[in-house]
């Protein structure tokens, strides 16, 4: 075996967990296929590959088999865990989106100055915005998708609510700057209009007239996470 295998990384990993570095461990291969979800034969083949490249070393007394890791084999093991460490902190904090200013329906100003929202904004966001939703057609399918994951981060919930006729869903807030100047928030509503191919930005700058936008300029925005 010249290198490691996915699996044989998760076998090195769980026997690394039960104190193999510096000392030689009982295993039984049953209960190793289970700990690494695997059967008892595949447990017991990964061992023997791990021994034939020189990654482990085992020791049999009787029925007992006591396993260690070689220099080799934690050598590995620490260069993969620098390798992933480094590219997980290396990852951008910011989801970066491009898209054209276009004309909303004009329900963003009604809506955003309902006190059952303003309350809240001032509260988590520390404004309440300006009237009115800003709103960005987003067309490259790869930013769409990658505006997709926001569906499934928590954000600032402002919590939906009711004034006794009717009731008014949730909206979730993502931080964001828009063409690098202005500080906005990209907000998710519960009951919308839009997919994601339009998304919708609030400030408490009118971010329109701030930077001198029209209908089809183009806007970069940076979405924190």
């Amino acid at each position: 075996m010249a290198e490691l295998k996915i699996q044989h990384v998760i076998t090195l990993t769980e026997l690394l967990s039960k104190g193999a570095k510096h000392n030689y461990v009982v295993i039984t291969t049953s209960s190793l296929g289970k700990q690494i979800g695997k059967s008892q034969q595949a447990a017991s083949k990964h061992l023997l590959e791990l021994e034939q490249g020189g990654f482990i070393s085992r020791l049999t007394t009787g029925r007992k088999v006591s396993v260690k890791l070689t220099q080799k084999g934690f050598e590995q093991i620490s260069e993969l865990y620098n390798l992933l460490k480094n590219s997980l902190e290396a990852i951008p904090p910011t989801i970066n989106i491009s898209g054209k200013l276009q004309s909303g329906m004009g329900e963003g100003k009604y809506y955003m100055s309902l006190k059952g929202y303003t309350k809240q904004f001032s509260q988590k966001i520390g404004y309440v915005p300006f009237p009115g939703t800003l709103n960005v057609k987003v067309d490259k399918k790869e930013q769409i998708e990658s505006l997709r994951q926001l569906t499934n981060i928590p954000g600032t919930l402002i919590s939906g609510f009711s004034d006794g006729k009717r009731t008014y869903g949730w909206v979730k807030c993502f931080a964001c700057k828009v063409n690098d100047k202005i500080d906005a928030q990209i907000i998710l509503l519960e009951r919308t209009h839009h997919d994601l191919s339009t998304i919708e930005l609030i400030s408490k700058f009118e971010i329109r007239k701030k930077l001198g936008l029209e209908n089809g300029s183009t806007m970069s925005i940076k979405i924190s996470t």
